[in-house]
């Protein structure tokens, strides 16, 4: 049960994109080589624009894990009724290593958030075995985290962060 001192609560993380966690596993996510993501910080969309490295620490050589990346505050986070958009999906992940060994199964879309301070989420689900995600949607509008993790059998998500982006003026690029 999550606290509701917990970054994820107050971000509401969990609520509006996930209804809990089950953390047993430490993921970092890492943007530039030296950027790594905590929950609630901000970065610019210019610093995001590449996919990070994403690092699994305490699996082991027989788990494998889906890492899903999206945006629930689409159009704006005051009404976001097009909630959610998918960023990426990469399956197969070892428990051993980091995301570029996975199956990218929907390719990296770097944020652009156009209204307001969007969250951008990256949740980590055990998978029951190899290759056992099929169900990859068909369009990133309109994606439910909470479908896809039914469809695949995925369970609740056992590492989850999330990052803040808004829109970046001319000014703020210099």
């Amino acid at each position: 049960m999550a606290k509701l001192s917990d970054p994820l609560v107050v971000g509401r993380v969990i609520g509006d994109v996930i209804d809990a966690l089950s953390p047993s596993v430490k993921m970092s996510v890492t943007f530039n080589t030296n950027k790594q993501v905590y929950n609630g910080h901000e970065f610019f969309p210019s610093a995001v624009t590449n996919k990070p490295k994403v690092e699994v620490h305490g699996g082991d050589m027989r788990s494998f894990f889906t890492l899903v990346m999206t945006d629930p505050d689409v159009p704006g986070p005051s009404d976001p009724y097009l909630r959610e958009h998918l960023h990426w999906i990469v399956t197969d992940i070892p428990g051993t290593t980091d995301a570029t060994f996975g199956r990218e199964m929907v390719n990296y879309e770097m944020p652009r958030p156009n209204i307001g301070i969007h969250r951008f989420v990256f949740l980590l689900f055990k998978q029951k075995g190899r290759q056992t995600v099929r169900s990859i949607p068909s369009s990133r509008d309109r994606f439910d985290t909470r479908k896809f993790a039914e469809e695949n059998e995925l369970g609740v998500p056992v590492a989850a962060v999330y990052f803040n982006a808004q829109r970046e003026t001319a000014s703020r690029r210099r």
